[in-house]
This record gives C-alpha cells, sequence and structure tokens, in this order.
C-alpha cells in the first residue's frame, strides 16, 4: 500500500523549476507514494516574512501544516526553505500552547481551521534515505547511474538549525550519499557541500552571492564530478541559472550540471527522459546522461 503525503512542492518548483514538480509527481508512483494535491496552500514565506512580520509566518504556516491535519496527512516537501519554515512553525506552537491558541484565534478569524498540532513535515529525500526507502529504491530494480559521479550539495536550510531540522549531523551529513551509491553512481565529495549557496542574497548582493557557490562549485570539479544533486530547487537556481555569471565573476569555468534529486532518481530508475524536462537547464546535462546510458553520441530529445 502506498505511503500517502500531503504534497507541498512550494511556489519555485511550482513556477520556476516546473522540471522538479513534474518529475517528483510522475516518480512517485514508482516508489509507492501517494501525493495528495494542497490545493488551497499558499507560499510559506520563503525567509522573508518570518523577519519583517513573524506572526505572518507563523499564521501562513500553520495554516497549511492544518489543511494536512484536516487530510489526515503529513506533510511531504522538495523544497529546503518549505521544510525549514513549516518544521519550525510547527515547533514553535508545538512547543508553546498558548502561542498555538494565538495563532488558531488568527485562523479562525480568516475563516480556516484551528490546528492541533497532529502533523509532521518530512522532505522527500529523508523519506528515501531511510531503510524503508532505500528498500523502495531496490524493490525497482534500477538500472542505475553506471558509476556517474555526483557532488552531493545539500545548502544549507535542510540541515540547521539541528534543533529544528534534527534529521543528521549538520557537518556531516550522508543522506544523499546513500542514496547516490544505492543507485548505482560514485560520490565525489568536497568540504563545501553543506555550506549556503548564496541564493538568499543572490538579488541583493550579487557579487557575494556567487563567490558563495563559486566555492561549491569549484571544489565540486575539482573532486571530479560530473554532476552535482540537490534536493533545493533554490540551491539548483543558485548553482545552475547562475552559474555561468559565477564562472564570469570568478574567472574560471566549472561546466558543471546540477541536477534536481528526483531527476537524478528518476534517470537510475529509467523515467522518460521528456518527463524531467532537462532542456529548462541552463547547463547542459548532455554528458551526464552520455555517461548513464551508456552511449558516447547520445543525443537526447530533451
Amino acid at each position: 500500500m502506498a505511503q500517502r503525503f500531503a504534497y507541498y512542492p512550494g511556489c519555485v518548483a511550482e513556477f520556476s523549476s516546473k522540471e522538479l514538480n513534474r518529475t517528483t509527481k510522475a516518480l512517485a508512483p514508482m516508489l509507492d507514494i501517494e501525493l495528495l494535491p494542497m490545493p488551497a496552500a499558499t507560499c510559506c514565506g520563503a525567509g522573508d516574512i518570518a523577519e519583517a512580520k513573524p506572526n505572518l509566518y507563523l499564521t501562513l504556516n500553520v495554516r497549511i501544516l492544518s489543511q494536512a491535519e484536516e487530510m489526515g496527512v503529513d506533510i511531504m516537501t522538495i523544497c529546503n526553505v518549505c521544510t525549514l519554515n513549516l518544521r519550525r512553525a510547527n515547533k514553535l506552537v508545538k512547543d508553546d500552547p498558548r502561542l498555538l491558541e494565538s495563532v488558531n484565534e488568527e485562523l479562525v478569524k480568516a475563516g480556516a481551521r484551528p490546528y492541533q498540532g497532529t502533523r509532521e513535515v518530512t522532505h522527500l529525500l529523508w523519506y528515501l534515505a531511510t531503510e524503508e526507502g532505500l528498500s523502495l529504491l531496490e524493490k525497482q530494480g534500477p538500472r542505475g547511474l553506471n558509476g556517474l559521479r555526483v557532488a552531493p550539495y545539500y545548502g544549507c536550510q535542510l540541515l540547521r538549525p539541528s534543533s529544528v531540522m534534527g534529521f543528521e549531523d549538520p557537518d556531516q551529513p550522508q543522506s544523499l550519499e546513500r542514496l547516490i551509491r544505492a543507485l548505482g553512481g560514485e560520490v565525489a565529495d568536497y568540504e563545501a557541500k553543506s555550506k549556503c549557496c548564496g541564493f538568499p542574497i543572490l538579488l541583493a548582493r550579487e557579487a557575494v552571492a556567487l563567490k558563495e557557490s563559486h566555492v561549491a562549485l569549484s571544489q565540486a570539479r575539482d573532486a571530479g564530478a560530473e554532476c552535482m544533486v540537490t534536493p533545493c530547487p533554490l540551491c539548483h537556481l543558485a548553482m545552475d541559472a547562475y552559474q555561468r555569471k559565477a564562472e564570469a565573476a570568478n574567472a574560471t569555468e566549472y561546466n558543471m550540471p546540477v541536477l534536481h534529486l528526483p531527476q537524478l532518481i528518476g534517470m537510475a530508475l529509467g523515467l522518460d527522459l521528456s518527463i524531467m524536462e532537462f532542456k529548462r537547464h541552463m547547463v547542459p546535462v548532455d554528458g551526464v546522461l552520455s555517461s548513464v546510458y551508456g552511449q558516447p553520441d547520445f543525443q537526447p530529445a530533451v
């Protein structure tokens, strides 16, 4: 029987990184996951609303949690920022009954259902990196990654603060590494895999942000990675869409394809290439696909 979740892809996956959303929804049935839509869910507020209007941040996120509670299932996300915002709000109101009561009063005023504090929030990566999740991958009998050398990139917000996230050691994470190996890839390890990608300051201080992404991209390149994989669409935007700018700003070349986590899994499990929409990437992935599919001149029309 499929494991059911309230599916919260977040704004970026729904609009800017549609390939991530589409791939995740196609992949879920292959992994015995049923993703239930949340049509009334709003944006989680990213990192901005929490600082400017903390009460609004709490109300927004607790409203989303309440919707999942009404559905009777926990929430699954595919974005580091969404995961952090929802889990932080959940912890705040669960740890403080008076705060929960105050937030519920606001929800009722807005015509929303009050939250009882019974739901949890997980990320697709966390679910698949457990023994149960890895067994789901093995059950598929994956075609595998054919020894593809992959640099795991966590970013910062899926790991910290550990009091809120708590899935693994923020300084020595291993969940992506376990998945890469389980899918038949090789891990290209490097120090900056858990550092910030620079996206939170990209619009305000682009030069500083590009130095942040340079550290991870250059280290991954020097570790011999054929590609990078990330569980966060915001990290993907920073590393993929702004990669040419980072090259120019740092007088170097990376030529580093950056994959969404579901795309990496999809390749290993034989998901239709057209569904994964690699054509939406700024850095071409043709070399990665050639390595995985074992054809030097492989030219996918995707």
